[in-house]
């Protein structure tokens, strides 16, 4: 298994061995100044959680150039990892019902508050129907997240993965380390395991 690409989106920055968009400002601004300059006109973004703008926009710099990118596929999987699952929209959605007063609990922040919907957006524009699945854990574990990305290949179907980090704590702070890794990829190419992960985002081992 090898690293195809990657992409790491901070609240001050966006590095990639991808282009990048050249973004603005900082935090959930800089998501939305980096998507604009992209130019990739889904209208979508724009309604979507913190969380799932990190996501969705790391995800569309780590595909940018891949030949056939929107030909429906059933080989690739989306599995992502954090440790506070949704919680920055969970956060949002209890503000709507904290007042008995003003109590209008809202279906637009609410169909956020589950940490894969991030994933399904990832999905859903690339017409993947691979596996996607969203794994919380107490603290990023490359041993592990090496191990569950390992396993997903073990489905002779699967031959690639868009895996990695996606956390928010808030609509400011959020890290975001997805990998493009191949089941049969340049054996001479960086290799998918612990010490490349551990370098790529500060994963233990």
């Amino acid at each position: 298994m090898t690293i195809k690409s990657w992409v790491r989106i901070t609240p001050d920055a966006i590095v990639s061995d991808r282009p990048v968009p050249v973004a603005e400002g900082s935090g959930k601004d800089m998501l939305v100044s980096a998507f604009r300059a992209l130019g990739c006109g889904y209208a979508k973004f724009h309604k979507m959680d913190t969380l799932s703008k990190a996501g969705f926009l790391a995800s569309e710099i780590l595909l940018s150039d891949e030949p056939g990118r929107f030909e429906p596929r059933e080989d690739r999987a989306v599995l992502l990892f954090n440790s506070s699952a949704s919680l920055c929209d969970d956060r949002h959605y209890q503000n709507t019902i904290n007042d008995p007063q003003n109590w209008f609990p809202s279906p637009a922040v609410f169909v956020y508050t589950l940490p894969n919907i991030v994933t399904g957006e990832i999905a859903i524009r690339n017409k993947y129907y691979g596996e996607t699945c969203f794994y919380v854990m107490e603290k990023p574990d490359a041993g592990e997240i090496c191990r569950i990305v390992g396993n997903a290949f073990q489905d002779r179907v699967m031959r690639s993965a868009v895996c990695g980090w996606a956390e928010c704590s808030d609509d400011d702070t959020f890290e975001v380390v997805l990998f493009l890794v191949e089941k049969d990829g340049d054996a001479s190419g960086v290799q998918w395991n612990t010490e490349n992960i551990s370098a790529a985002f500060g994963c233990r081992k």
